[in-house]
């Protein structure tokens, strides 16, 4: 590899390395961005899921994806890229994917088995507390790119014309579902929610992927909401990113659609267990945004658990509720109209 560039050199083709799920690509858009205002004549290609396209469009910081999953070999028929930056972990298994490319230069956290940045500048080392946006902010900012943590608005898709009818603006999103069940609020919780703010008038809607229709149905039976609430598994990844952006409130657990509401700063109830909100949960900026959290400093549960985590369990409706009250406390109007100017991202 060469010496090191910076902004403001001629880079012709970038890749970065994000192969994660939804709520990893949406805390590493200030990454992607710094990338581009460093390097704006620069091809830049993200190697990601297929399925995240639409929203790399959105994000307005790449021009092309390269469709891979977690460390999968990165699809590249081109010449070796310029610059590769590892976004995705430590390594040393990203980083052996992107060396694998060729490129003239790579930028990564340091794995701490002696291979580290010395070629390419200084180690940065990985801080296992550190809040994940921040994280990769710093790693840029550690090679003479500057990155803004709080550029996290996204873009709210438009309809297509084979786009579903979508509810008009102003409902509470209910999405109970998580991919690991140590993340999974209990379901008569989430429906008890569901039925007081129904009580109070609020149209409810309920959200997930196609395997949590199961879910989604169960938490509608149990608040006495129709079936026709329930709208898991039937909107695609752009969909789901319009009925956020729409939406009075979000009540979530740690997932995507956590994320969603906060790059679109619609109002949030966001409940955590194993992980802590410090390090994967709204900024403090984000003032529209209650992250729930029962454990003691310094807790840390197994994310990927197959049980529901002691954290998580200790969050009580009457919680959520209060957390809902204090929401609508920071809004103006009805429950959901941001007395934020910048709504609607960029």
């Amino acid at each position: 590899m060469s010496g090191p560039h910076g902004p403001g050199d001629r880079l012709e083709r970038i890749v970065l390395l994000r192969a994660l799920g939804l709520g990893d690509f949406l805390t590493g858009i200030p990454a992607y961005r710094a990338v581009r205002r460093a390097f704006p004549d620069a091809e830049i290609t993200l190697a990601a899921p297929a399925g995240l396209r639409p929203l790399a469009e959105l994000a307005g910081a790449v021009d092309r994806l390269a469709p891979t999953g977690e460390l999968q070999p990165v699809p590249w028929p081109f010449a070796p890229p310029d610059l590769a930056i590892d976004l995705h972990g430590r390594g040393p298994r990203s980083r052996r994917l992107l060396a694998d490319l060729r490129p003239r230069r790579l930028i990564g956290f340091d794995p701490g088995d002696g291979d580290g940045d010395s070629a390419t500048g200084p180690p940065c080392r990985w801080r296992s507390d550190e809040h994940e946006v921040h994280r990769w902010c710093r790693l840029l900012a550690a090679h003479g790119i500057p990155a803004d943590p709080d550029d996290l608005d996204l873009a709210r898709p438009g309809a297509g014309p084979d786009s579903p009818v979508l509810p008009a603006a102003g409902y509470v999103v209910i999405h109970p579902g998580a991919s690991a069940p140590s993340r999974r609020w209990p379901a008569d919780r989430f429906a008890a929610v569901a039925a007081v703010l129904h009580r109070q008038g609020h149209r409810i809607v309920i959200t997930g992927s196609a395997a949590e229709r199961p879910l989604a149905f169960e938490v509608a039976r149990r608040a006495g909401l129709r079936p026709a609430v329930v709208l898991a598994g039937a909107t695609a990844l752009t969909e789901l990113a319009r009925l956020v952006a729409d939406a009075g409130l979000v009540v979530s657990g740690d997932t995507g659609t956590a994320h969603l509401a906060t790059a679109y700063r619609r109002p949030s109830v966001v409940l955590f267990g194993p992980v802590p909100p410090a390090e994967w949960g709204p900024l403090p900026g984000r003032r529209l945004h209650v992250a729930l959290h029962a454990a003691k400093p310094g807790y840390r549960g197994d994310p990927h658990g197959a049980t529901l985590d002691p954290a998580l369990e200790a969050i009580s409706v009457g919680d959520v509720l209060r957390a809902v009250w204090r929401v609508r406390g920071l809004t103006s109007g009805p429950m959901g109209e941001s007395t934020d100017s910048r709504h609607g991202g960029r």
